[in-house]
């Protein structure tokens, strides 16, 4: 009889390859180039808890629990929170022609 392995998986979290200013700018860029609302958002969300999120929301004027709404995947932050968190996550939005 064959002997079965057990494989042991646990779940992907971005958050743990967000190690340098590099690895952050490329994982915004490439939800930027997706132009999906949503994973926007996600990636957003994903960098703030791999900075702190309570000290992104403290360096944005927010109150951690709004923070963690407004990047949530049901959260719809006003564009001038989005740029709030950008600007304390120590990012810079620019544009490009298409």
């Amino acid at each position: 009889m064959a002997k079965t392995e057990t494989v042991t998986t646990r779940v992907w979290d971005p958050v743990e390859h967000l190690r340098t200013e590099a690895d952050v700018a490329a994982y915004l860029q490439a939800s930027l180039d997706e132009g999906d609302t949503g994973l926007i958002m996600a990636a957003l969300g994903d960098i703030a808890r791999a900075r702190g999120m309570s000290e992104v929301a403290r360096a944005a004027g927010l109150g951690r629990e709004s923070l963690y709404k407004a990047l949530s995947k049901d959260g719809n932050p006003e564009f001038a929170t989005v740029l709030k968190v950008v600007q304390a996550l120590g990012l810079k939005l620019t544009a490009t022609t298409a």
